[in-house]
């Protein structure tokens, strides 16, 4: 499928359903999933029935998926995923920014290029007005992206999980980035 977009070092394309492997052994590395369902496995069924349907989600309101599959510029070899989605398919103004890469990408600058290149499409050409992401309090990885990316910390709270796993009983935190900031952050802005 043609690259969405392209930094210096990735290829940002929309997930396809040819892309199920790479996401299977994403979902099944316990580090890399740590924080999201806190390391279990994922089956096959699984990427096939609920994870896919949601990456090949098409967004009318911004002509997108929304989500990409990160490719290494050089080698080609599978990344992981980037996700800047709009919260509803009809307004584009507030998009969620997300991220999982395979280990072998981590400490390397990938997630923070790709979230900035996304955060820069979205406010340039996909009428996004404000950008927001979650993790868990405890994700001190992810949270640092956020801020390199530009987020600044919004809030602390709380969800009930369906399953509660190590780090959970610290919350969550929600970090943004207006469009307004955004412009004021951007290299020779006033």
């Amino acid at each position: 499928m043609r690259p969405f977009l392209e930094t210096d070092r990735l290829v940002l394309s929309p997930v396809t359903a040819a892309d199920a492997p790479d996401l299977l052994a994403l979902d099944n590395d316990p580090a890399v999933m740590r924080y999201i369902n806190g390391g279990r496995p994922t089956s096959p069924e699984e990427i096939r029935d609920r994870t896919l349907p949601k990456l090949l989600h098409d967004h009318p309101c911004t002509g997108t998926r929304g989500f990409w599959a990160a490719r290494e510029k050089r080698t080609r070899a599978f990344l992981g995923w980037f996700e800047l989605r709009p919260l509803t398919d009809h307004d584009p103004a507030v998009a969620e920014l997300g991220y999982r890469l395979n280990r072998a990408a981590w400490g390397r600058g990938y997630a923070t290029e790709g979230a900035r290149a996304l955060v820069d499409k979205g406010f340039t050409d996909l009428g996004v007005q404000r950008v927001t992401a979650n993790t868990m309090a405890v994700n001190t990885g992810s949270r640092r992206v956020m801020e390199k990316t530009g987020l600044t910390f919004l809030r602390a709270y709380t969800e009930d999980w369906p399953e509660a796993i190590e780090g959970s009983e610290h919350g969550e935190v929600e970090y943004v980035l207006t469009r307004e900031a955004w412009e004021r952050g951007r290299p020779g802005a006033g």
